[in-house]
């Protein structure tokens, strides 16, 4: 069972102690179910959609029974969103199409929490301007989640190279939406103007990351050399539990207790201070990670461009 699991997984290095003992447990039993009816990962990533819009729904209510609903159904959710990466890797059914379901799945479902806890607070006396915190704390929400699955990204690509990593750019990415068209790939090209959007908003804060591992691909095309893999890894495996901080878990963590005392406020405050505080501090430390190597690729290559 377990080596079956880990097989599911992406890495030891991103893994979160949350994730790998309950999340990724309750995902691999669904992913295998599913692979036995023929169930798609997409398909599975759409009924989280579903699950994750009842969440929001249900903790705009201030009865305590309906929060408790909300926060099960939130956990059901992120449920399928484990079952349906776990499917695709078991499957070896990964597309470009299931990445762009998943990020998009993500920000739909917070979208209807921030929706539905500005009502409930505007209907618990909070003014207008409530909602002007919320749409700054949702944009706050959209980098931190972003640039987090980035670095994450990054750090597989050296980990396990181009086919254990979802790393893209802007640049490939436009190239393709370009060459799609309208009338034959209407739905594929509207997820993919999203994706390049997204894609472009990660590469605002991680320059330096993103010029590495253009060097990098450039440079070894095939295979990395031992030195920068594990070099790169040692000093970056660090900055993992930051991501996964930014992700799901912690931030879900401070909204069930803030729902639970009735105090909703407290989770966008949250998401102000503590977690931009985390994003500074984790894009600082990986930008001086990736220049270090930069350098060393460019004192090996002077031909490269400094």
């Amino acid at each position: 069972m377990k080596e079956n699991i880990s097989r599911t997984l992406k890495s030891s290095d991103t893994e979160e102690f949350i994730d790998i003992y309950f999340y990724r447990k309750l995902g691999f039993l669904l992913a295998r179910a599913s692979a036995m009816v023929g169930i798609t990962p997409n398909a599975i990533t759409i009924v989280s959609i579903f699950w994750g819009v009842v969440a929001g729904h249900l903790m705009m209510y201030t009865n305590l029974g309906l929060n408790i609903a909300g926060i099960l159904s939130l956990i059901v959710a992120n449920t399928l969103d484990s079952a349906d990466g776990q499917l695709a890797r078991m499957t070896n059914n990964k597309t470009r199409l299931g990445r762009i379901l998943d990020g998009l799945a993500g920000n739909i479902w917070f979208v209807s929490i921030y929706i539905h806890i500005g009502i409930r607070m505007q209907a618990s006396g909070y003014g207008w301007w409530i909602w002007i915190v919320g749409a700054v704390t949702g944009l706050c929400h959209v980098f931190q989640a972003a640039i987090a699955d980035y670095y994450r990204n990054g750090h597989l690509f050296f980990l396990k190279g181009e086919g254990g990593s979802e790393f893209d750019n802007s640049i490939s990415m436009q190239n393709l939406y370009n060459k799609l068209s309208w009338k034959d790939d209407f739905f594929y090209k509207l997820f993919m103007a999203s994706y390049v959007n997204y894609t472009k908003e990660q590469e605002i804060f991680t320059k330096n990351l993103g010029y590495l591992i253009s060097l990098v691909r450039s440079k070894w095309p095939n295979e990395l050399p031992l030195w920068l893999q594990n070099g790169f890894r040692h000093e970056n495996k660090p900055l993992m539990k930051y991501t996964n901080i930014l992700s799901f878990n912690t931030r879900a963590i401070a909204l069930f207790i803030a729902v639970l005392i009735n105090m909703p406020l407290l989770y966008w405050l949250f998401e102000l201070t503590v977690l931009n505080f985390i994003l500074v501090y984790m894009v600082y430390k990986q930008q001086r990670v990736s220049k270090k190597y930069i350098v060393k690729i460019q004192e090996l290559n002077p031909s490269i461009d400094q």
